[in-house]
């Protein structure tokens, strides 16, 4: 989209400069409920390796990942979002929910 164009959205700066800062604005409030929701993610690690540890089971599970990979590439696609970024984002929080699980064995 060229510049003139791009202008054409707003009457005027103002209309502008409002409306990013009311983006800036629920971008903070996303932000911090991913973080309370990476919280909750991350303090079921408690009740996963408990029943892990009386099943027998290692904390990595090869076959649990794999089904989160698919479901977060189809997730990606539906939401046209990039599933190579999203799927970053995933090894991420599956490596803090094993690292909390490790730590708990540890204590």
């Amino acid at each position: 989209m060229d510049s003139n164009k791009k202008m054409e959205l707003f009457k005027n700066k103002d209309d502008a400069q409002k409306l990013l800062e009311e983006s800036r604005k629920r971008i903070d409030e996303i932000d911090n409920n991913l973080v309370d929701l990476i919280h909750e993610r991350t303090s079921l690690a408690k009740n996963i390796v408990t029943a892990k540890v009386f099943l027998g089971m290692e904390i990595y599970d090869e076959n649990r990942e794999k089904i989160i990979h698919a479901k977060i590439n189809k997730l990606a696609n539906e939401k046209d979002i990039d599933a190579d970024i999203l799927g970053e984002i995933m090894n991420m929080l599956t490596i803090l929910s094993k690292n909390k699980q490790k730590d708990i064995l540890e204590e």
